[in-house]
């Protein structure tokens, strides 16, 4: 299962001079503990349906025409909506960078949900790779091994590296 809990708690009515009256359902996230919280409308829904409809086969979303704008009815549409977020959640081991922009996830690892540092099966080699690249990399370990041009070697590390990699090894 994933690491991703979600809501739609709440939904207000917007107004504007420029256009039509519209409808912003507020969606609380929680990903590995930590909550916050997005905002979108409809339209932004239904956008991210026809995004997904290339990468996954998405749950159906609730109707796009709604006939009044009661509170019954929109309450309705938000519990629709929710349903759908989850749904797509439940349904998918790996969830599509679309779906995770769309909730304002970032970095979050596109490991399938039964994994999480690659599969120890060896009929799949592509499963096997890890799914982030390294940022830094260094020729020796820069904090085990001192430098080979010290004049005193570091008494205190040899004695760990030795404790942890050689236990049965004798005092000198």
């Amino acid at each position: 299962m994933h690491p991703i809990r979600l809501s739609i708690p709440s939904f207000r009515s917007e107004n504007s001079s420029v256009e039509k009256g519209f409808t912003v359902f507020k969606i609380d996230v929680l990903v590995n503990g930590r909550l916050h919280s997005v905002e979108k409308r409809y339209s932004e829904f239904h956008a991210l349906h026809k995004m997904l409809k290339k990468s996954i086969k998405p749950p159906e979303i609730p109707s796009k025409h709604v006939r009044n704008w009661v509170p019954k009815v929109l309450e309705q549409r938000r519990q629709g909506l929710e349903l759908y977020l989850q749904t797509v959640i439940m349904e998918n081991e790996v969830l599509p960078k679309i779906f995770l922009d769309f909730l304002n996830i970032r970095h979050f690892p596109s490991v399938p949900k039964t994994e999480s540092c690659g599969s120890f099966d060896t009929e799949s080699m592509e499963s096997s790779k890890l799914s982030h690249q390294p940022v830094m990399v260094y020729l020796r370990d820069p904090y085990l091994l001192p430098s080979a041009h010290d004049t005193f070697s570091n008494v205190v590390i040899e004695g760990v590296v030795d404790g942890v990699f050689y236990p049965d090894l004798q005092p000198r």
